[in-house]
C-alpha cells in the first residue's frame, strides 16, 4: 500500500483521521489526491451505516460540493440518485409573498443536489478501500491518543498502534478528541428539535425546494428523485416529543396541515427521526499537531442546509493546505502550516453560524410587526439583484474564497 506502512503492530502514515462519516471519509479521498497518506478509525460499523434505518436523512450538497465529489471521482456512484434543486422558494406561513430564487439566474448549473445520506457513504464506502494512501479502520475503537512536538502516536482497543504526523478530529459534536485537547466550544440549545423523515407526494415537486417560516421554526421541503421529498421539521422542543409520538395517521395529519395540498396526496415513507438541535463552535480549530473539521469544529442549525457543506469546505481548505506544505517539504503538523487552514475558514463559519442562528430566531416567532417586516424584507430582497446573487452563491457553495476542490479543480 503505497504510502502507508504496516510493521508487526505499528501502522504509519502522515495523517491520522479520527472518524470516518461524511466529513472525515471525504477527507481522506482529498489527501489521497494529493498523494498525502492517512489512517481513517471509525468505532461504527461501516454496514449498519449505509443501512436506511441507521440515517434516514438526505443532505443538501451545494454546486461547490459536488464538483468537490466529481473531482475526486466520487460523483458517479451518486449521480443516479440526485435530485438537482432548480428553485428554492422562501415564504413564512400563509403569507402571499415569498423569497423565490432561480437558478437560471446564475446559469445553468443547479443550486445543489439532495441526495440520501446513505448514498453518499457507500459511494465513500466503496471508494476508500480501493486508494493507495489510505487505510480504513472500521470497526476500530481509540483507546489513546498522544501529541507531541515530533508527532502523534494512537492506540487501538485492539492493541495496534498508529503514528502520524498529524492527527483531524473529524468525530462530530461531542467530538472526545476535541474535549482531550482541551479545546473549548461556545454555544448554545435552541429550544427546538429537528424532525425527519420522506415525503411521498402525488404531484410532482419540479425540483423546487421549499423553506416555509412557521412561528415554531422553519419547515423544509426538499426535493428528492421521484416523487419524494426530506422533510426538515423544526418544531418547539416538548411539541416535538408529543408530534413524534403520533400514530402514523394523526402524525400524517399534523403533515398535511404544514405542508397544503400543492403536492397532492401525501404519504410518510419510511421511519421517522428527531435530533435536538444547538449551535456549537470551537473557540479554536488547532491544537498541538491536531485540526478540528466538520461537526468537531462547528455545529449549526439546519434552516439553510448548509451545514454538511460547511464541512465540506473544511475538507477542501485543509487538504489543499497541507498539499501546498508537503510540495515545500514543510512539516503538515507545524502549528505555522495549520493557522494558514484556520485563518481560511474561521470567517466563513462563524458568518454562516450568525446567520443561520439571526435568522431562526428571527423568524421563529409570531410578533405581528416582525411578521410583517419580514414578508416584506423577503419579497424586496429577491428584486435586488446584488443581493439576490449572493444568496444564491451563498446556497451554491462558490461565494468568497474557495478552494481548488470546491471549484471541480485538483489539487
Amino acid at each position: 500500500m503505497k504510502g502507508v506502512r504496516g510493521k508487526s503492530q505499528v501502522i504509519e502514515a502522515e495523517v491520522l483521521i479520527v472518524g470516518g462519516g461524511l466529513v472525515g471519509a471525504t477527507l481522506a479521498c482529498a489527501l489521497d489526491a494529493a498523494g498525502l497518506a492517512s489512517i481513517v478509525v471509525d468505532h461504527a460499523d461501516p454496514a449498519a451505516l449505509i443501512d436506511a434505518g441507521f440515517d434516514g436523512r438526505a443532505s443538501a450538497v451545494a454546486l461547490a460540493s459536488q464538483r468537490m465529489f466529481s473531482s475526486l471521482g466520487l460523483w458517479p456512484a451518486m449521480a443516479a440518485e440526485a435530485a438537482p434543486i432548480l428553485d428554492i422558494r422562501v415564504s413564512e406561513g400563509g403569507s402571499p409573498l415569498y423569497l423565490h430564487l432561480n437558478h437560471h439566474q446564475m446559469g445553468e448549473d443547479p443550486f445543489g443536489y439532495m441526495v440520501e445520506n446513505r448514498v453518499t457513504r457507500r459511494a465513500l464506502f466503496e471508494r476508500l478501500p480501493r486508494l493507495p494512501s489510505v487505510r480504513w479502520l472500521a470497526p476500530a475503537r481509540l483507546a489513546g491518543l498522544t501529541r507531541s512536538s515530533s508527532g502523534v502516536e494512537a492506540r487501538l482497543a485492539d492493541g495496534r498502534r498508529l503514528t502520524a504526523r498529524l492527527v483531524v478530529a473529524a468525530d462530530g459534536r461531542a467530538s472526545a478528541v476535541r474535549r482531550d485537547a482541551g479545546i473549548r466550544t461556545v454555544g448554545w440549545p435552541y429550544r427546538q428539535t429537528g424532525l425527519v423523515f420522506t415525503l411521498g407526494h402525488e404531484v410532482p415537486h419540479g425540483n423546487v425546494a421549499h423553506e416555509h417560516f412557521l412561528p415554531s421554526g422553519p419547515f423544509a421541503i426538499l426535493p428528492m428523485t421521484g416523487n419524494r421529498s426530506s422533510i426538515v421539521w423544526t418544531e418547539k422542543r416538548d411539541l416535538a416529543a408529543h408530534i413524534a409520538r403520533l400514530d402514523e395517521a394523526a402524525f400524517l395529519a399534523e403533515v398535511e396541515r404544514r405542508v397544503g395540498d400543492f403536492l397532492g396526496r401525501l404519504e410518510v415513507l419510511g421511519p421517522r427521526w428527531a435530533y435536538p438541535l444547538s449551535l456549537r463552535f470551537a473557540e479554536t480549530a488547532l491544537a498541538r499537531r491536531l485540526a478540528l473539521v466538520g461537526d468537531a469544529y462547528h455545529a449549526m442549525h439546519p434552516i439553510a442546509g448548509q451545514g454538511l457543506n460547511m464541512g465540506w469546505r473544511d475538507v477542501a481548505a485543509l487538504a489543499e493546505v497541507l498539499a501546498e506544505a508537503s510540495r515545500l517539504g514543510l512539516d503538515i503538523g507545524d502549528v505555522h502550516v495549520l493557522r494558514d487552514y484556520q485563518r481560511w475558514r474561521r470567517f466563513d463559519n462563524l458568518f454562516m453560524l450568525g446567520v443561520t442562528d439571526v435568522v431562526n430566531r428571527l423568524f421563529s416567532n409570531d410578533i405581528r410587526l416582525l411578521r410583517w417586516t419580514r414578508d416584506l424584507g423577503m419579497a424586496a430582497w429577491g428584486r435586488v439583484g446584488p443581493l439576490s446573487r449572493m444568496s444564491m452563491r451563498q446556497a451554491m457553495g462558490t461565494l468568497g474564497d474557495t478552494p481548488r476542490l470546491l471549484r471541480g479543480q485538483p489539487l
